[in-house]
C-alpha cells in the first residue's frame, strides 16, 4: 500500500457541497438550477473514477485536516472499500437527478428548490462516510448525512410526512450516540480510531468483555441506518417521501452508509482475526439471517408497493451484513459485491413505482392488473431487477448471492445459513412474482387478491398513496371524510387528480390504453434512469469484472491477513 497526499478526496467531498448555495440561489430559474446538478454530479463522479486505476493498483489517496486533540485526526483517505461506496454513490447520483427531473416536474411538486439543495448535501456527505479514513470522521459525516436526508423525508410537509422524519431522526441519531459511544471506546482500548485493513492492533489484546461492548455499540449504532431487526421500522414509514428519495434511502445513500459503516468496524477496526477470536462474528449473521428472512415474510403482506419493496430493502441489506458476520472471504466477497447489486437493482425497482404513481397515480399494486400494457418498458424493467434481487442469474444479485452461499456452505454449522439464503430467495420470487404475472399477464376484471396474505401483520390496514399511513376512509384518493380537498402542494402524494383520465389510480374507465414499446408510457428523464438501472444491474451480473466493482471487492477481500478464500 502506497499512500499520497492528494486533494482529490476533498474535492470529491466539497464539489456538491459548494453547489448547496448555487442550487439555493437558481430558485426561479429551474432549467439552470437543474442544469448545475447535473453538472456537480458529472463532476463528483468524474473525480471518484479518476482514482479507481490508482487504488486498484495499491494507491491510498490521503487528505488530512490534522489534528484536532492527542489522537484525535479530521482526515479522508480513499482505499478499496471507500472506493467502492464513494463510486457506486457517486454514479448512481447522476442517474437520480435525471429521474428527480422528470418526477418533480410531472407531479408539479412544491420546494424543488429545496429538494435539489438537500440532495447535494446528502452526497457530499455520503462521499465524506466513504472516504472517512478514521471512526470519528466516519461519525461527523455519518450524522451530516442524517441532518442532510431529514428534509427529503418530510418533503410532503403532511402530519404523516412530519412524524415520518421525527421518527427518522430519533432513531439515527440514537444510533449515532451508540456509534459516538463505540468509537470513544475503542480509542480508550486501541489507542487509535484510525482504519487499519486486518484491524486494530490493540483491540486484540485489550479485555474482551470491553471489546465485545464497543463492537456491540458500533454494530448496534450503523445497524439502525442498515435496518437490522428490530430497530427496521423507521425505514418503511419514511416511505412517505417522494420517490426518488426513497431510492436515495434504499439504494445510494442512507441504508448503504449503515452497512458501510459494519463492513468498516468488521473488515478495518476489528479485523476477522479478533472477530473469531471474540466471538462476535456468529451473533451478527444470526441476526442478519432472521431479519433477511422475517421482512421477506412481512413483505408478502404488503399491498402498497413502496412499503413492498421497503421491507424487500431490509431483508436484501441483511444479505450484505451476514456476509460480513460469517468472516470468510468468499462470503465477504458475496456481501460486499451486493452492495452495488443491491444498489442497481433497488433502484430500478423504485424508479417504476415512481413513474406509475406519476402516470398513473397507482400505488397498490392490487391495482396494477394489466398495467404492463400501459407501461410496457417500465414493468420490463420492475420484472429485470425483481429476478435479480431473487438471484436469478444474469442479473447483479445472482452473482452476489452465489459467493454468499459458497462461503456459508464452506464454514462449520454454515448449512443453516446457506438455507436462510435459499428460503429468502424463494420469499423473494413469492413477492415479486406476482407484481409481473398481473401486469402482463392479467386483466383489471380479472385477478386474484394481493398481497399473497391478508392481514396487517407488520405493516397497515391501509396506506395512502406514495406510501404514507391512512386512518382516514377517504384519505386514499386524495379526499377527508368531510370531503375536503387536500392542499395542492401536497395532493401528489395522496393520490393526485388526473384531470385527463378522471381517476385517482388504478386503471381508468375502460382499462389501461395500450402505449407501445417505443416510449410513449412516460418521459425519457423518467424511462431513461430506469433503463439506465436495468442495464447496470445486467452488466453487473454478466460481466462483473468488466463493470468493476467485483475488482474493486476483490481488491478489499485480497489486501485482508488472515482471511480465508
Amino acid at each position: 500500500m502506497t499512500d499520497i497526499t492528494s486533494l482529490r478526496p476533498l474535492f470529491a467531498i466539497l464539489v456538491s457541497a459548494v453547489a448547496i448555495p448555487v442550487i439555493l440561489s437558481l430558485k426561479r430559474r429551474p432549467n439552470v438550477r437543474e442544469g448545475v446538478t447535473i453538472t456537480v454530479a458529472v463532476a463528483k463522479f468524474a473525480i471518484v473514477a479518476s482514482m479507481v486505476p490508482g487504488v486498484l493498483s495499491g494507491t491510498r489517496y490521503v487528505f488530512s485536516f490534522g489534528q484536532l486533540a492527542t489522537g484525535i485526526e479530521l482526515a479522508f483517505r480513499v482505499d478499496a472499500l471507500g472506493l467502492l461506496f464513494g463510486l457506486l454513490a457517486s454514479l448512481l447520483w447522476i442517474v437520480t437527478s435525471f429521474y428527480s427531473i422528470g418526477y418533480m416536474r410531472g407531479l408539479d411538486e412544491h420546494a424543488q428548490t429545496r429538494y435539489f439543495a438537500s440532495f447535494a448535501a446528502s452526497l457530499a456527505s455520503a462521499i465524506g462516510v466513504a472516504f472517512a479514513s478514521n471512526l470519528l470522521t466516519l461519525f461527523v459525516c455519518y450524522e451530516l448525512l442524517t441532518v442532510s436526508t431529514y428534509p427529503l423525508v418530510t418533503h410532503d410537509e403532511t402530519d404523516e410526512a412530519r412524524a415520518a422524519g421525527r421518527k427518522y431522526l430519533a432513531y439515527t441519531f440514537g444510533g449515532g450516540v451508540a456509534v459516538l459511544g463505540g468509537t470513544v471506546l475503542v480509542f480508550v482500548l486501541a489507542g487509535t480510531t484510525a482504519f487499519a485493513p486486518g484491524g486494530l492492533e490493540g483491540l486484540a489484546t485489550a479485555d474482551p468483555t470491553l471489546a465485545r461492548a464497543a463492537f456491540a455499540l458500533l454494530a448496534a449504532g450503523f445497524g439502525v441506518k442498515a435496518a437490522l431487526m428490530p430497530v427496521h421500522s423507521w425505514l418503511p414509514d419514511a416511505m412517505v417521501a417522494p420517490t426518488p428519495v426513497s431510492g436515495l434511502l434504499h439504494a445510494v445513500a442512507v441504508v448503504k452508509s449503515g452497512v458501510f459503516g459494519i463492513a468498516r468496524v468488521v473488515l478495518d477496526v476489528y479485523g476477522t482475526g479478533t472477530m473469531e477470536q471474540l466471538g462476535v462474528g456468529l451473533p451478527l449473521a444470526a441476526i442478519a439471517a432472521f431479519t433477511l428472512l422475517t421482512a421477506s415474510i412481512i413483505a408478502l403482506r404488503q399491498d402498497n408497493l413502496k412499503r413492498r419493496l421497503a421491507y424487500s430493502t431490509i431483508s436484501q441489506l441483511s444479505y450484505i451484513v451476514l456476509g460480513l458476520g460469517l468472516l470468510h472471504g468468499q462470503a465477504l466477497t458475496g456481501g460486499l459485491l451486493h452492495i452495488p447489486a443491491h444498489a442497481f437493482m433497488k433502484l430500478t425497482l423504485f424508479f417504476c413505482a415512481g413513474a406509475i404513481h406519476v402516470e398513473t397515480h397507482t400505488d397498490d399494486i392490487s391495482d396494477m392488473a394489466g398495467i404492463g400494457k400501459r407501461m410496457p418498458l417500465t414493468m420490463a424493467a420492475f420484472a429485470v431487477a425483481a429476478a435479480g434481487m431473487a438471484g436469478i442469474p444474469l442479473v447483479a444479485g445472482f452473482v452476489s448471492k452465489w459467493y454468499l452461499v459458497i462461503g456459508a456452505l464452506s464454514l462449520n454449522g454454515g448449512l443453516v445459513f446457506a438455507a436462510a439464503l435459499l428460503v429468502s430467495g424463494v420469499l423473494n420470487i413469492a413477492y415479486f412474482w406476482p407484481i409481473v404475472y398481473q401486469a402482463y399477464f392479467e386483466s383489471p376484471d380479472g385477478h386474484d387478491e394481493k398481497p399473497l396474505i391478508g392481514g396487517p401483520l407488520g405493516g397497515r390496514d391501509k396506506v395512502r398513496a406514495d406510501g404514507g399511513e391512512d386512518h382516514e376512509s377517504g384519505a386514499a384518493d386524495g379526499h377527508s371524510d368531510g370531503g375536503e380537498v387536500p392542499k395542492p402542494e401536497h395532493v401528489d402524494h395522496l393520490g393526485k387528480h388526473d384531470e385527463e383520465h378522471e381517476h385517482h389510480g388504478g386503471p381508468p374507465a375502460g382499462g389501461w390504453d395500450d402505449r407501445g414499446w417505443r416510449g410513449g408510457e412516460s418521459t425519457w428523464f423518467m424511462l431513461g434512469p430506469i433503463l439506465t438501472a436495468a442495464t447496470l444491474s445486467l452488466l453487473l451480473g454478466t460481466v462483473p469484472y468488466t463493470a468493476v466493482f467485483l475488482r474493486i471487492v476483490d481488491t478489499i477481500v485480497g489486501n485482508l491477513p488472515g482471511v480465508m478464500a
